[in-house]
């Protein structure tokens, strides 16, 4: 379990959070939302100890293990695949280690009828366990199928982690964490660098995994498909919604229905009330009630509705009339260097209006594929010709990278501009909400959506009629996603999107095709029909129970003072741990119950029975107040262990 109280983050002027509560139980399935910049990868990174807090205060259970993947991975070379992820299952690694030395001390020990020679062997027994249950003798196995899981080849297995691109290095940071098999996993836009394919076996893996897990995730669907809660940070504050993003969008528009509802009947109240007051204000006979109703207008707590979330605002060019064939591609090739073809012998005719979305595995020729319909690189034989008056405009995955972090938006702008006045380059700006002097800001000191939503901006200086856009939203956020995507879907020329979000991409396209082994396949319709091929071609994964940390199995190598110590800790703290192990299972019983009872309470027709709706109330309000019993216990109780550690282990 994670307990945050009262978490309190200032940055200067600004309030991060103001008394931020949350409690994640052991099989909780949470998602993180809000806005960029809302402090969702700051929240994550105060539970992992990495970034600190104001006031407040966190309380994790010292027996439960804690992975993370943050946004930004660091760069690895130097050691091949296999072995920077083997390295990784230390848990494991240290058992034999500790499993082999005993081994030799065994082998040479003098007196085996001595007591230590009996701890030792009840040590090495009690190692042998923790390694059946954490199942070394498959670790082998394990780490072959989670690279595979995530696109790695078995030739990459032996290749030096350098040569691995962003992408890809992310996959193997993730590829680690899923092989520690933590209690609980904190994964920060997990899915930014998947492809189809591993995007689907992962996010059967994670439907799958038996700990608790809160994330962060721009990816509508596979929220919608992992998260069980949904927790989201608004102007420093946290509301827990009792299930996935969808219920949460549905849930938040019905509670803004009714504050607004509220909002209405109290100001038509007040409004009669300051009408009352203002016209007996100077009567004498009626002085008393004039003032009992001001002291009333006083004490009255006004209903305040929540600040509208500015939107980007905006919508492509009319397209510039052309020919019924806009594109035309006969036996293409590409290799780099002379070596294996990354496209071969390709032939396909993109005609007007269509909508595409080029899918396939990360490496497959998807980019490469746009970049040269989009005539920014050549190709090694066969042809690609355009139509009658083809205009393309193309968005690559590093083009927010590659602007001239010296120069403002304003001047970004203005190098492509196309006879657009000072005005309209701002109003331009001003639909992808850099205002006034945000507009004069350097690209260097941009956000990664700041960065995206200028680089997008810049594609409505000239009209088009070809939109080729290589993973255009990378880091956006819903609502920009949203408007992006009926921008695309309202356009009527035609549109090359590479994505991975599959949401996001059936709200536009019209066919899939996807690029494999240096050919096409082509799949008419949504994702839904390519995902059903997919997931059918898709193993399984074997996912494991994370195994808690074992105070009676870590650390052996002290003298047999401290193993005592051990062995009288365990017997000491039974009790303590089977009321913390007891408190937990009846918070999650707990838990689930409250959740069915909002969620009942959520519906339209829930007030019709009045004596139903106040039976209810009464049995949520009595579910709340046993889990807040239990968590105190929980906490009292966690503190005892702890200090029992400190005395017994510690030393």
């Amino acid at each position: 379990m994670v307990i945050l109280e009262n978490i309190n983050v200032n940055f200067g002027t600004r309030k991060l959070f103001d008394s931020v509560n949350l409690r994640v139980g052991g099989k909780d399935r949470l998602s993180l939302v809000g806005v960029n910049g809302a402090g969702k990868s700051t929240l994550l990174k105060i539970i992992m100890g990495l970034f600190g807090y104001d006031s407040g205060k966190v309380i994790k259970s010292r027996h439960s293990t804690y992975g993370y993947l943050p946004q930004e991975t660091v760069r690895l070379s130097g050691r091949i695949l296999y072995d920077e992820v083997y390295d990784s299952a230390d848990s494991i690694k240290s058992i034999e280690d500790e499993l082999a030395e005993i081994e030799d001390e065994l082998k040479n020990y003098g007196d085996r009828e001595s007591e230590d020679y009996m701890d030792l062997l009840t040590t090495y027994s009690e190692l042998q366990e923790q390694f059946t249950l954490l199942e070394g003798h498959k670790l082998k196995s394990k780490i072959e199928k989670i690279l595979s899981g995530l696109g790695f080849e078995n030739e990459d297995f032996e290749k030096d982690t350098g040569i691995f691109s962003g992408g890809w290095q992310m996959r193997i940071e993730l590829a680690k964490l899923l092989l520690k098999n933590p209690s609980v996993l904190l994964l920060d836009e997990p899915t930014n660098h998947l492809d189809f394919e591993s995007l689907v076996w992962f996010e059967k893996y994670i439907i799958n995994y038996k700990g608790a897990i809160i994330l962060v995730s721009h990816d509508k669907q596979f929220l919608d498909n992992v998260s069980r809660k949904t927790a989201e940070i608004h102007n420093g504050e946290l509301n827990l919604f009792s299930g996935n993003y969808s219920f949460y969008t549905e849930e938040k528009r019905k509670r803004k229905e009714l504050l607004e509802s509220r909002f209405r009947n109290q100001q038509k109240y007040l409004q009669q009330q300051e009408k009352f007051i203002e016209r007996f204000r100077y009567k004498a006979t009626k002085a008393r009630a004039v003032q009992s109703r001001i002291k009333l207008l006083d004490k009255i707590e006004k209903v305040e509705l929540e600040q509208e979330t500015e939107k980007i605002k905006f919508r492509f060019p009319p397209a510039v009339h052309s020919g019924r064939l806009l594109v035309e591609i006969a036996g293409l090739t590409k290799s780099y260097d002379g070596k294996k073809n990354v496209l071969e012998n390709l032939n396909l005719n993109i005609e007007r209006g269509e909508k595409i979305a080029l899918v396939g595995k990360n490496g497959a020729g998807k980019s490469t594929l746009t970049r040269i319909i989009a005539g920014t690189e050549s190709y090694s034989g066969g042809e690609m010709k355009y139509g009658y008056n083809v205009i393309p405009k193309y968005f690559a995955q590093n083009q927010a990278e590659d602007m001239d972090e010296s120069k403002t938006a304003f001047e970004i702008m203005l190098e492509v501009n196309s006879g657009q006045n000072v005005t309209g380059i701002r109003n331009i700006l001003g639909g992808f909400l850099f205002h006034g002097d945000d507009a004069d800001k350097k690209v260097g000191v941009l956000s990664g959506g700041e960065k995206s939503r200028l680089a997008l901006a810049k594609m409505l200086i000239e009209p088009s009629n070809l939109l080729i856009l290589d993973e255009p939203t990378n880091h956006l956020d819903m609502h920009s996603k949203e408007v992006l995507q009926k921008a695309l879907s309202d356009y009527e020329g035609t549109v090359i999107i590479v994505s991975h979000d599959r949401e996001f991409i059936d709200g536009i396209i019209d066919k899939i095709i996807e690029v494999k082994n240096g050919g096409l396949k082509t799949y008419l319709g949504k994702s839904s029909e390519y995902l059903t091929v997919l997931e059918s071609e898709t193993p399984e994964p074997e996912v494991e129970t994370p195994v808690p940390v074992k105070e009676s199995s870590s650390g052996y190598k002290e003298g047999i003072e401290n193993k005592k110590r051990k062995k009288e800790f365990v017997k000491v703290s039974a009790p303590i741990r089977k009321k913390i192990s007891d408190a937990e299972k009846q918070i999650a019983e707990l838990e689930s119950k409250k959740t069915y009872l909002e969620q009942e309470m959520s519906k339209t027709d829930f007030y019709k029975d009045s004596d139903f709706a106040v039976e209810i109330k009464f049995e949520y309000l009595d579910l709340t107040q046993k889990i807040e019993d239990l968590t105190a216990l929980w906490e009292k109780e966690t503190e005892n262990l702890n200090e029992l550690e400190k005395k017994f282990l510690n030393n």
